[in-house]
C-alpha cells in the first residue's frame, strides 16, 4: 500500500511541476514586449518576463538571507565543539 502511495505522489508531484513550468512558459512567451523598469535613477528596459525573473530570483536570494539572520539573531551563534 505505501509504495502506491508513493508512486501516486511522485506521479502527482511530476504532474505539478509540468503545469507550473508549462504556465510559465505561456507567460514568458506572451510577456515579450520591453517594459521600462525606473528605480532610485537607473533605468532598465528589458522584456517583461526577464524583469520578473530577475525580482523573483533577487527577493529569493534576500528572503532567505533575511531569514537565516533573522534565526541566527533569535537562537545566537552555533557553538563548534
Amino acid at each position: 500500500m505505501e509504495n502506491r502511495w508513493g508512486r501516486l505522489m511522485r506521479w502527482l508531484n511530476t504532474a505539478t511541476i509540468i503545469i507550473l513550468v508549462v504556465a510559465i512558459l505561456i507567460f514568458a512567451l506572451q510577456n515579450l514586449e520591453n517594459v521600462t523598469l525606473s528605480f532610485l535613477g537607473f533605468r532598465i528596459t528589458a522584456p517583461l518576463a526577464l524583469q520578473i525573473i530577475i525580482v523573483y530570483l533577487l527577493g529569493m536570494a534576500t528572503g532567505g538571507s533575511t531569514l537565516a539572520l533573522v534565526r541566527w539573531a533569535w537562537q545566537g551563534p552555533k557553538e563548534s565543539e
